[in-house]
């Protein structure tokens, strides 16, 4: 069985979209740990409802990314839980050298924009500040650099006349939920490779 960790500092509705996708049968893959930065995360309580191994593990005195001794700590929880491929899940620290050593190759994240446009934080409001008539959301492999990672897959979102970042977030987030459980499955089943910058999926 393919096992993956998610991290998550929120909601949680991708990690329940991921759920439901395993539910299901789409999915055969076994959450091992989902991890948060955030005591009070619903995710949390999502994992705790599935009876889905979880913990809070203090992300020290830092806002934007995790300590060094405790990004040693995520690392070791995942190990711990076999995990094979970590997936960020509205987490909200910037993965750094102890993740990279770990798992290089091995972290996918999901954005709410099509990179490389609209980098960084509330990506939906940027796009809509901007005026674009489409963004949408990606799935990435994690780099060292923000949002820059091979792009896995991505979903077209239309902008509509009448769109609040709000509206526009929950039809971004619709397709998260579909496209994230589909990046998992064609990794776990080794459908995906990686050419240069380029993501290959092979469906074969």
């Amino acid at each position: 069985m393919f096992i993956i960790g998610v991290l998550a500092s929120g909601k949680g509705s991708n990690l329940q979209a991921i759920i439901n996708h395993i539910n299901s049968g789409f999915l055969n893959v076994k959450i091992g740990v989902v991890i948060s930065d955030n005591p009070d995360a619903y995710a949390l309580k999502i994992a705790r409802d599935w009876h889905i191994p979880s913990e809070y593990i203090e992300p020290g005195k830092y806002k934007t990314f995790l300590e060094k001794n405790q990004e040693k700590k995520y690392v070791e929880c995942l190990k711990k839980h076999g995990v094979e491929l970590v997936c960020l899940a509205g987490f909200m620290r910037v993965i750094k050298k102890e993740f990279f050593n770990a798992y290089r190759g091995k972290i996918i994240n999901i954005h709410p924009s099509l990179l490389p446009s609209f980098r960084g934080l509330q990506a939906w409001k940027q796009a809509l500040d901007y005026g674009v008539r489409f963004t949408g959301c990606t799935v990435h492999f994690v780099e060292e650099e923000i949002d820059t990672g091979p792009i896995i897959l991505q979903a077209v979102v239309p902008v509509l006349d009448d769109d609040t970042p709000k509206s526009l977030h929950q039809r971004i987030q619709e397709k998260e939920h579909i496209i994230y459980p589909l990046a998992i499955k064609l990794i776990s089943e080794n459908k995906i490779f990686i050419k240069g910058r380029r993501v290959i999926i092979n469906e074969n």
